[in-house]
């Protein structure tokens, strides 16, 4: 939206516009909490990035009334499988999922962003932009944040509470103290959406392991159903690579048959990290999303643990706010904390799995995994897993 001054009080902020940010902001507002939104960026996300939205995220954005338009604008995908070259070593279905979203539904993030802010104004919410946290201290019963706004002018802002929903490189969670534990992979992960010519079904997301590093191609909504994501390991990438690049990559690693990249959409690297913050709380200062944990794009567990945090956060402060004992935000990383050390393992696991490089090592994994896949109890367990139903 466009810039507008920031209010001198209110009793919660709020930084980061994120999904993590727009949910905790959407619970907040639905329940009269007084609260005031900042992101550093002009405008929100314009690519895709995140695009997988799972089960249990699908159930807890339904309670705040965004679920069923994010399920429009998406595409549901029932199917996970998992491939070696010519072979598939592993088949894993949602649709037997007890949800009333048996299914991943890929939509890209800037839609699911779109939807939560829309969701936030029809709230009564808006977000300030570009709103830069530059201090904050804690001090007689409240936070005081300092800021640089749209013009460059710095500000101050009185919050009872502050929700650090700022990202990886948070700067709530640097002001707060909050250590963030962890490590980076060797590895660059190259990110692309791309037009191409794919000849695995639009109802699956696939998995393609290789010695040369694992390749995820999930498809995206399009009008002309030919929208991809790639998301691949790759020793040493380019910045951007291009749609020739992409196409080599997924030569050397995917399916038989044709694979033919028309248009490259937007390309990135990157490097992953799998870190979680040491503590979810310093007094009265909170984090959420990628600000608190941060894993391996394996699986697609990132963003789903994020706005399930937001969402339990909004419905914890908006209780303390209207009088609860503080306390009880304490809960808060007691239930959520170690749900974000069970995904950071669990994505690392898939990860390392998915990368060795070793011809005898790849043997067993690939025989262990089509053997204890067939099974139906590991079969279904893994895709209640995925689905992150194991949250509840």
């Amino acid at each position: 939206m466009t810039a507008a001054p920031l209010p001198a009080h209110t009793s919660v902020l709020v930084a980061g516009a994120g999904p993590a940010g727009l949910t905790a902001a959407i619970v907040l507002a639905e329940a009269g909490v007084d609260t005031v939104v900042v992101d550093r960026l002009a405008e929100g996300a314009n690519t895709s990035r995140a695009a997988v939205v799972h089960a249990r995220t699908l159930e807890v954005l339904d309670e705040i009334g965004v679920a069923g338009e994010l399920c429009e604008r998406g595409l549901e995908v029932p199917t996970f499988t998992v491939h070696d070259g010519p072979k598939t070593v592993a088949t894993v279905e949602f649709g037997e999922l007890p949800t009333a979203f048996p299914f991943t539904l890929m939509v890209p993030q800037n839609v699911t962003e779109e939807v939560l802010l829309d969701r936030l104004h029809r709230a009564g919410g808006r977000v300030h932009r570009p709103v830069t946290v530059t201090g904050l201290r804690q001090e007689n019963g409240g936070v005081t944040v300092e800021y640089t706004g749209p013009d460059g002018t710095a500000g101050r802002l009185r919050a009872a509470y502050v929700i650090g929903a700022d990202g990886m490189h948070s700067t709530v969670r640097d002001h707060a103290g909050i250590g963030f534990s962890g490590d980076t992979y060797p590895a660059s992960f190259v990110l692309a959406d791309v037009h191409m010519a794919w000849p695995r079904s639009r109802e699956e997301v696939s998995l393609h392991l290789s010695p040369e590093g694992v390749t995820v191609v999930a498809p995206l909504p399009a009008v002309g159903a030919d929208r991809y994501r790639v998301v691949a390991t790759v020793d040493s990438a380019p910045d951007h690579p291009t749609r020739e690049e992409i196409q080599a990559l997924l030569a050397a690693r995917g399916p038989a048959g044709e694979v033919t990249v028309t248009e490259l959409l937007w390309s990135s690297r990157f490097r992953v990290h799998h870190r979680v913050a040491d503590t979810y709380r310093a007094g009265r200062v909170l984090l959420a999303g990628d600000a608190a944990h941060v894993h391996s794009p394996a699986g697609g567990q990132g963003m789903n643990t994020g706005i399930q945090d937001a969402a339990l956060l909004g419905r914890l402060l908006a209780r303390v706010v209207a009088g609860a004992p503080d306390a009880l935000l304490d809960t808060y990383e007691a239930d959520r904390r170690p749900v974000a050390l069970e995904v950071v393992a669990f994505t690392d696991r898939m990860t390392r799995m998915a990368t060795l490089g070793n011809r005898p090592a790849r043997a067993v994994r690939n025989t262990a995994l089509r053997l204890l896949t067939s099974l139906p109890p590991v079969r279904n367990g893994l895709a209640h897993r995925l689905a992150e139903l194991d949250y509840r």
